[in-house]
């Protein structure tokens, strides 16, 4: 339920949800300067990300002497210098197409309803279609390549075939219905009719596809044998320190080693040996409590865990899907202690402990079971990156956590890499090796471009005499690490979205994408005044109403100290700071982005394999006003390659809070552009590619959102009609889409 604390930024971004109201010492009373910032970035320099084909012959001079040498009449043959951030940047839109650079082409391929059988039936699109488990989900959003060779194995090189894994995080609602999925807009009021909930449950999760190029035409294949849909009811299991515990069981897995379905998937990983990586967002609005639950569990230590997540008794769920019925499927979304056994067997007071993991799935074998790998902790997970893996090292997956004021999480594997894993034949396995067993840290930021990472264990005092939460083992800290988190004092963050690893030089990049809650002059426990790595509190008008806090956000980037990823120590700067260009450049564009630059809440990130360039997407509210949201591309620099900026606020008792921070080295034309603009009301998300980089696959996530369900019979009122209106598919109702963009000329994407 929102907070009055929360209405101005709900209006921006409904997904800014939060419940940390902890007490973790601010930035401003952090020590200014703890370790020379000069000394530990010394000796840098920009590392350049472009490629160059071919080489670019010169005729010799002539020598010393008064004779001319000769000259050549034979053309000299050169190859063409690939720029990269060639194009021309895509202007702003408010347009309901899909907007790319002059000599680019975009194609829907993949959407909500698309058939993934043979014997499912065309989607029709007018909210009678069934059959959910076997077609593609909805909202798609973060997404990975798998390729396929001619005789269909795994391959890394395939440039033609392969396998798209899309997560579907949620769907288009209002007041609890999916109405683009129901013919008249679906049920608001409860109980809610068990089709319709059924429908919604499968759309729910991840699916894998198929994709092919024929000629110059991409198209998915609806036939496939490799197509697999998971959903919020598919088996899996848990691994790690939580298999088996206590904390895990239920009516449905009384020995805590399975659970159902994954929920509310947002952004993806890929692993060094070539599985799929999911992450499990906001998954706690899912679930439902009564009104006496902390009575019925005595008011344990378990109703404090819950209300950290964000779980009160007598809260409704986000689509009363509990009452869909009396069947175990409705059941387990009612947390409620309702039984009498003292271990939870008997009814779900445990389930929402089975959600809010990085799910590990193997994208060729549809007879493997998805896993849960616990040890990389329990929260609102986003994507998982990993830091360049090195041989005889362990491998480090970062992580964030998407609610305000939360945290930046990593995750040290107790298995050094072996490079004869990349190539494994049962991923799974590999990633039993690697991710089951481990260290988990979080992050502290110091005020002087520092920052250390902190253990998750019991071995830390701070956590093990905590004395709001008792935890009983490492499997407790892993279910609940936003609180072991808040036992060490970690850095309260402008909710950590997507992150990505530079491979110019292995620097790890954080999405902030906005937060409401930052205030010079706090007026509440959740309110928090801006810091060094978070500095920005302003207010930015959207018409006539005022967005308050970071409601533009940033991306952070953080360096790792000498011991790699095993790192204790790292060094950290804001890469871009998004704002409006008219924005003033000494308080909020501290970037001085253009208007072929500008940008606000940026989301989804991704660095191109092929490339280098680093793709930045948008989930924005606050500026939509002037444009749908939107893709840029990126050339960065490094850590330390810009200044150290002081930000000065009035304070209204009097004085100023001064606020130091380190802005990276300010864009070029040449270094930052736009580069595409989606249609009314969308997400931009989701980032794959061929290994070539020659195709580039791009989520739309729920265009025309801002449709009204009233007008569910009128599709002359749906905001957006796409991408039926671009020639896709039947019906008008707007839909989630999976688009492929390439080159007219053959080249690779961004040049």
């Amino acid at each position: 339920m929102n907070k009055p604390s929360d209405r101005n930024i709900k209006a921006i971004d409904p997904d800014d949800i939060g419940y940390n109201e902890t007490t973790n010492e601010h930035f401003s009373s952090v020590l200014e300067t703890r370790v020379s910032r000069r000394n530990m970035l010394r000796g840098g320099v920009a590392t350049a990300v472009s490629a160059m084909f071919g080489s670019v012959g010169l005729a010799a001079c002539g020598g010393s002497n008064d004779t001319a040498a000769p000259i050549s009449t034979t053309p000299v043959v050169t190859t063409p210098v690939e720029k990269l951030l060639g194009f021309t940047a895509v202007a702003k839109s408010l347009a309901d197409v899909v907007v790319v650079p002059a000599g680019y082409t975009a194609t829907a391929i993949y959407a909500l309803g698309d058939p993934l059988t043979a014997a499912t039936p065309a989607y029709k699109n007018d909210g009678t279609d069934t059959d959910f488990e076997n077609r593609a989900g909805d909202h798609h959003d973060g997404m990975e390549w798998f390729g396929l060779s001619a005789d269909g194995k795994p391959s890394a090189s395939s440039v033609e075939r392969g396998l798209l894994g899309v997560n579907h995080e949620a769907t288009t609602d209002q007041t609890r219905s999916s109405f683009f999925i129901h013919a008249n807009g679906g049920t608001s009021t409860l109980p809610r009719p068990a089709v319709e909930v059924d429908k919604e449950t499968a759309l729910h999760g991840v699916s894998f596809v198929e994709v092919r190029k024929t000629g110059s035409k991409w198209e998915y294949v609806k036939d496939s044998s490799f197509n697999r849909r998971f959903t919020c009811l598919t088996d899996m299991e848990l691994s790690g320190p939580v298999r088996g515990n206590a904390l895990a069981v239920t009516k449905y897995s009384g020995n805590g080693q399975k659970t159902r379905g994954t929920l509310n998937n947002c952004g993806t990983g890929k692993t060094p040996w070539n599985s799929f990586l999911t992450g499990e967002e906001n998954w706690a609005g899912y679930f439902t409590r009564g009104a006496a639950d902390d009575a019925a569990r005595a008011s344990d230590k378990s109703v404090v865990a819950l209300k950290r997540y964000g779980s009160s008794q007598g809260g409704n769920s986000r689509h009363g899907w509990e009452t869909g019925g009396t069947d175990d499927k409705y059941a387990r979304w009612n947390i409620s202690k309702l039984g009498t056994s003292a271990n939870g067997s008997d009814d779900y007071r445990n389930e929402m402990n089975g959600m809010g993991y990085i799910v590990e799935m193997d994208a060729y074998d549809k007879t493997k079971l998805a896993k849960k790998r616990t040890a990389l902790g329990r929260f609102a997970h986003e994507s998982a990156a990993f830091g360049k893996p090195v041989a005889g090292k362990p491998l480090a997956v970062y992580m964030g956590d998407d609610s305000r004021n939360e945290y930046i999480y990593k995750f040290v594997s107790t298995a050094n890499w072996d490079a004869a894993d990349a190539t494994s034949s049962n991923v799974l396995a590999t990633g039993d090796k690697y991710l089951d067993s481990g260290k988990l840290f979080v992050a502290q930021f110091s005020a002087d471009g520092s920052g250390k990472w902190v253990e998750l264990s019991m071995s830390n005092p701070l956590i093990a005499n905590f004395a709001t939460y008792k935890f009983a083992d490492q499997a407790d800290i892993c279910v609940n690490a936003r609180l072991a988190a808040d036992a060490v004092g970690a850095t309260k963050m402008d909710r950590p979205e997507w992150c990505s690893t530079n491979p110019a030089n292995g620097e790890i990049y954080y999405s902030l994408t906005n937060n409401s809650n930052r205030n010079v002059d706090p007026t509440g426990s959740s309110q928090l005044v801006p810091d060094s790595a978070n500095p920005r509190a302003y207010t930015d008008m959207k018409g006539t109403t005022a967005q308050n806090g970071n409601p533009n956000g940033h991306i952070l980037r953080m360096k790792e100290g000498a011991d790699g990823s095993a790192a204790l120590v790292f060094t950290w700067d804001v890469y871009l700071f998004a704002a409006e260009a008219s924005a003033d450049a000494g308080k909020i564009n501290l970037s001085s982005l253009t208007n072929d630059q500008d940008m606000s809440s940026p989301d989804g990130l991704a660095f191109s394999p092929a490339t280098g360039i680093c793709w930045i997407q948008t989930d924005d509210g606050a500026y939509t006003d002037v444009t749908n949201c939107m893709m840029l591309a990126g050339l960065p620099g490094q850590v330390g390659d810009g200044a150290k900026v002081t930000l000065s606020y009035p304070k209204k008792e009097g004085g100023t809070l001064d606020v130091s921070t380190y802005v990276g080295k300010k864009p070029t034309a040449d270094t930052l552009k736009r580069f595409l603009v989606g249609p009314v009301a969308c997400e931009l998300t989701g980032i794959a590619e061929t290994p070539d980089g020659k195709a580039l696959f791009v989520n739309i996530q729920h265009p025309g959102e801002t449709t009204a369900m009233a007008n569910i019979a009128d599709p002359s009122k749906y905001t957006s009609q796409w991408p039926s209106n671009a020639g896709y598919g039947a019906g008008k109702r707007p839909r989630s889409a999976t688009i492929v963009i390439t080159k007219n000329d053959g080249g690779r994407i961004g040049s």
